[in-house]
């Protein structure tokens, strides 16, 4: 191991991971019962939580349960107990056009995370090994592209209702810290079309009362033309137009796949690249370690491990 990165890698080695899935939760009132992934280090006690919201790619699987495991593996090799739900956006559940909240569930997805938290209980009894080892107190939220607009109202930004004109206030106090990796940036003017037209939700967004810590991750090409008229610093919004603290990771010529984030050699990644998905790892998993324990020396580390090189992936700032 390089001095650089046992520099972004505190913990060292990684540990083995237990997953296990599907762990099925009821949910009266929905679609279909929540079904989730769970993914934790086979040692260690008191471990902090991660909830991991998928994207809305055309590939079938890996928007759901079963996808971004460069990243679930990680986190969980590293420390946390990360718990992946399948949305009732997900195209495994083939559920009908015409279900409410459809297509993309908006409300549903950040509500689903709220279920998990309600029922740690059943998601500890349920998982062997796992019973009496969550720190409860240490919970943080993280989504890719859709699942960082569910992690981005869990972490409170708004947006108005497009069907009943109501403000929609879904932050959620238990979550102490996010991370939001090409996730979706401000609405109005700064709309496509076609999203203006088909995510009426995505109009409204407003950052000004997203308090909660977050990393923000956007890649420098990741133009998303099919969402906005703006370009790549779209996606930048939740940082720039949210107040502190907030850091900002931009990666270099990184498109939305941000180097293959959603799974290992998928068709839809645009932009694979190892080493940046590494990045990505080591940087939102140092940044969370740091932020759920004040003092841990993990975010710093990564910082100067990433600036340090003669061609760094990306840069970082914060406020």
């Amino acid at each position: 191991m390089s001095e650089s990165t046992y520099a972004a890698d505190p913990f060292g080695s990684p540990t083995p991971v237990l997953s296990v899935s599907p762990v099925v939760l009821s949910a009266p009132g929905r679609a279909v019962d929540l079904e989730i992934r769970v993914s934790a280090p086979v040692t260690g006690s008191e471990l902090p939580v991660i909830l991991l919201s998928h994207g809305q790619g055309y590939s079938n699987h890996l928007s759901s349960l079963n996808g971004y495991a460069p990243l679930a593996n990680y986190w969980a090799a590293h420390g946390f107990v990360v718990i992946q739900p399948t949305h009732l956006s997900s195209r495994t559940l083939s559920l009908d056009p015409d279900t409410p909240g459809a297509p993309l569930y908006w409300r549903s997805r950040a509500e689903d995370m709220r279920r998990i938290l309600d029922q740690l209980d059943v998601i500890e009894a349920a998982v062997p090994q796992l019973l009496g080892r969550l720190d409860r107190s240490k919970v943080a939220v993280a989504g890719h592209s859709m699942g960082g607009h569910t992690a981005s109202l869990l972490l409170g930004a708004r947006l108005t209702d497009p069907h009943d004109g109501t403000e929609v206030n879904l932050a959620e106090p238990r979550i102490k810290a996010g991370v939001l990796l090409a996730a979706p940036g401000r609405g109005g003017d700064a709309l496509s079309e076609i999203a203006a037209e088909n995510y009426s939700f995505l109009l409204t967004t407003d950052f000004s009362e997203m308090t909660t810590p977050t990393l923000v991750v956007a890649g420098d090409k990741d133009a998303s033309a099919h969402l906005t008229v703006r370009g790549p610093d779209w996606h930048a919004d939740p940082y720039v137009l949210s107040p502190g603290p907030k850091s900002l990771l931009t990666l270099f010529d990184a498109e939305h796949g941000l180097g293959g984030v959603s799974g290992y050699d998928v068709a839809e990644t645009t932009d694979e690249n190892p080493e940046r998905v590494s990045a990505v790892q080591r940087l939102t998993w140092a940044y969370l370690r740091t932020e759920l324990y004040p003092g841990d020396p993990a975010w710093q580390a990564a910082c100067d491990a990433l600036a340090a090189g003669p061609d760094p992936l990306g840069r970082v700032e914060s406020k």
